[in-house]
C-alpha cells in the first residue's frame, strides 16, 4: 500500500511521504486563492469548493473565509451546508457532514491521530479516525471535534465544547468533554 492508503485505510502511515507533502502543498495554494477571493465572488468561492471538496450536496453551499483544510478531497458536504469564519479541517481521514448543517467560527475537526510517546511522534508516523456528522445539525463556534468521533441527527453541539465521544442522535451536548444535556423529541 502507498502511505495515502494507508492513512485513508485508517493505518499507520508516514506524514512526510513524498505524495502526501506534494497534495498538501497543492492544498494550500488552493485555499490561498479561496481565501483571497473578494467577499463578493460567491459564484468563484462555489466553484473552488466544489473542485476542492470530495463532495457537495448543492450549490446552496457557504464556508466563510479563511477556511483550512488538508486535503479537501476527504472532506463531503450534504445539502445546505454553512460554515463561518475560521473552518478549519484536518482531513487526514473522511470527514462526512450531512445535510443542512451549520458550522459556528472558529470549528475545528481533527481526524489526525499522533502518539502520546514523544520518540514515537517525533518519527512523524501517524493515523487517521473519520469523523462523521449527520443531518440537521448545528455546531456552535469553538467547537473541536476529535477524530474518531460520530454525531447523529438532529443535534445541536453547544459553543466551546470538546467532542471526544459520539454523540447521539435528537439532543443538545455540551461541554468539556461534551455531553448530552437535553433530549429532543424530534
Amino acid at each position: 500500500m502507498t502511505e495515502k492508503e494507508k492513512m485513508l485505510a485508517g493505518e499507520i502511515y508516514s506524514a512526510v511521504d513524498g505524495e502526501l507533502l506534494r497534495e498538501l502543498a497543492e492544498t494550500r495554494e488552493i485555499i490561498h486563492d479561496y481565501n483571497h477571493l473578494r467577499p463578493s465572488e460567491t459564484q468563484k468561492m462555489k466553484a473552488i469548493l466544489k473542485s476542492l471538496l470530495g463532495s457537495v450536496g448543492d450549490d446552496n453551499i457557504t464556508i466563510n473565509q479563511p477556511f483550512r483544510c488538508d486535503y479537501g478531497k476527504n472532506i463531503s458536504v450534504g445539502k445546505g451546508f454553512f460554515a463561518n469564519f475560521n473552518f478549519t479541517v484536518l482531513d487526514e481521514a473522511r470527514v462526512t457532514i450531512g445535510d443542512d448543517c451549520f458550522v459556528g467560527p472558529n470549528v475545528s475537526i481533527y481526524t489526525a491521530c499522533h502518539s502520546t510517546d514523544p520518540l514515537e511522534r517525533n518519527t512523524r508516523m501517524e493515523w487517521a479516525k473519520p469523523v462523521t456528522i449527520g443531518n440537521n445539525v448545528w455546531i456552535g463556534g469553538s467547537v473541536t471535534i476529535l477524530a474518531g468521533v460520530s454525531i447523529g441527527d438532529n443535534v445541536t453541539v453547544g459553543a466551546g465544547s470538546v467532542v471526544v465521544k459520539d454523540i447521539p442522535s435528537n439532543c443538545v451536548a455540551v461541554g468539556n468533554p461534551c455531553k448530552v444535556i437535553r433530549e429532543l423529541k424530534v
